[in-house]
């Protein structure tokens, strides 16, 4: 299970980034704040994709 650990780390220390982000720039549509939302959705993507394979 060290994968998942991991991965839930590494998705909390980007959400954690995103909140940050989203504070600083006030808008949601600050090119950075979207790259970090996308960067975010492609780990929280895999994460499932891990969890799935694991519960089959």
């Amino acid at each position: 299970m060290g994968k998942i650990d991991e991965m839930d780390k590494r998705v909390c220390e980007m959400r954690q980034n995103l909140q940050k982000l989203i504070s600083e720039k006030t808008n949601l549509l600050d090119p950075e704040v979207i790259i970090a939302s996308q960067k975010l959705d492609v780990v929280l993507n895999e994460y499932h994709a891990i969890l799935r394979k694991i519960l089959e």
